[in-house]
């Protein structure tokens, strides 16, 4: 009887020692397989190296300056660029149009052609190499004029002939002062806009007499202005 018995308690001991899950760890669910995407991969790769390539030309941009010329005092219309109002300023390379450091001696026998103030980075529109051209006596007048009334190649320094040719709709016999005129023998083209410059449309400011200004303003506004150009006059 106590052999049985211990046969049985043995063979009990013997199943309750298997290994098995039970509890929360026998309900754990399946974990799916991890998915490769290497389409977002090569895409975050690209952005990487674009964005390096970006920042490398940012730096290699700005590391292209220019000495420029920039105004420190204030220089009168008329007035003679003194050197002591020059100063050198480092500005980076975006093409913009400025006068060059080197240029300062230069810069120093020219007259300014309007009012210079402080901080201002010169430019070849504000200055006049010629003190004639500038100063007391004379004026700056804006021609908006059409094709036909600029003639082809036009630039700024140019010296013009500026015409009175009346308004398309009248007659020679109908205008006040008979036909065509000069109203300034010789004026020095200060500013052209980009179409004049192949005789197309634009605007063209002229440097002219004070006493030629009023009527030349007048004529311009009601489109019966034209210029000539003097070939080898400076």
């Amino acid at each position: 009887m106590r052999i049985s018995e211990k046969a049985s308690q043995d063979g009990r001991g013997a199943v309750s020692e298997r290994p098995g899950l039970s509890g929360p760890a026998s309900r754990k669910l399946p974990v799916p397989p991890r998915e490769r995407r290497p389409a977002l991969a090569a895409l975050a790769v690209l952005l990487i190296l674009g964005g390096a390539l970006a920042t490398t030309l940012l730096v290699m941009r700005s590391g292209e300056r220019v000495s420029a010329v920039m105004i420190t005092q204030q220089v009168g219309a008329g007035q003679r660029i003194p050197r002591s109002a020059l100063g050198e300023v480092e500005i980076a390379d975006t093409g913009i149009p400025r006068v060059l450091w080197r240029d300062s001696e230069s810069v120093s026998q020219w007259y300014a052609a309007v009012t210079l103030l402080p901080g201002t980075l010169l430019t070849e529109s504000m200055v006049a190499k010629s003190g004639d051209d500038v100063g007391p006596g004379k004026a700056l007048v804006g021609l908006a004029l059409k094709p036909g009334q600029v003639p082809t190649r036009l630039n700024v320094g140019d010296v013009v002939q500026v015409i009175h040719v009346g308004a398309a709709d009248k007659g020679a016999d109908q205008r006040a002062d008979g036909g065509q005129r000069v109203l300034a023998t010789a004026a020095r083209v200060h500013s052209i806009g980009t179409a004049g410059r192949t005789g197309g449309s634009g605007l063209v400011t002229v440097r002219v007499d004070t006493s030629a200004a009023p009527a030349i303003a007048q004529y311009a506004s009601g489109g019966e202005i034209a210029l000539i150009k003097l070939p080898g006059v400076r």
